[in-house]
């Protein structure tokens, strides 16, 4: 009985002899990351049932948010399940993509906000600094790469400041990007 005790006791002051600090930071520091990176798409997107998105309506395809161009249902054999054919264009790079999903089966649709900004200052490099009907101000957005002319576009509307200039910002998914301008009318 005296030998279990000491190996008892052995093998406490082995464990609280272990650094036991360093290994749980770790794990925790994994843990938590691995939690912010699941809530921060989950905020995104909502999940939908394929057969209630609409022509004009939003879905993720490969992980692009995308608007809906065309919707085509297709129904298989006795006992299959209709199926939705998407095509739809990613609203970031206007690429087109499809997919197919069986229409009550669950998919992801991205929550996109649009946001409308006055041109404030154009940087050398294309980045924007914005200003809201508030007066706050912007400055993690550059000029769209898509459309490839949209960009000289906005930089002659505004015409290094001569011109009041607002821009429509659109955001889904952690990406925001300038998707549309106009040029104010300046009564002078």
């Amino acid at each position: 009985q005296e030998g279990r005790y000491n190996f008892v006791i052995h093998l406490t002051q082995l464990f609280l002899s272990r650094p036991l600090d360093t290994q749980s930071e770790t794990m925790s520091d994994s843990e938590q990351y691995a939690m912010e990176n699941v809530d921060a798409g989950a905020s995104e997107t909502i999940p939908m049932e394929a057969g209630q998105i609409k022509k004009g309506g939003y879905i993720m395809i490969k992980g692009k948010p995308c608007k809906v161009l065309n919707i085509s249902v297709s129904k298989t054999g006795k006992h299959g399940h209709a199926k939705c054919n998407f095509t739809a264009t990613d609203i970031f790079t206007g690429k087109k993509l499809e997919d197919m999903v069986p229409s009550t089966h669950g998919t992801t649709v991205p929550i996109v906000k649009r946001s409308e900004w006055e041109i404030i200052d154009i940087g050398e490099e294309g980045e924007l600094t914005l200003m809201d009907e508030g007066g706050n101000q912007k400055t993690d957005v550059n000029l769209p790469s898509y459309p490839e002319t949209m960009a000289q576009e906005i930089r002659d509307a505004w015409n290094d400041g001569e011109n009041q200039v607002s821009v429509t910002v659109q955001a889904a998914v952690g990406i925001e990007q300038v998707v549309a301008f106009k040029k104010e009318n300046n009564a002078a």
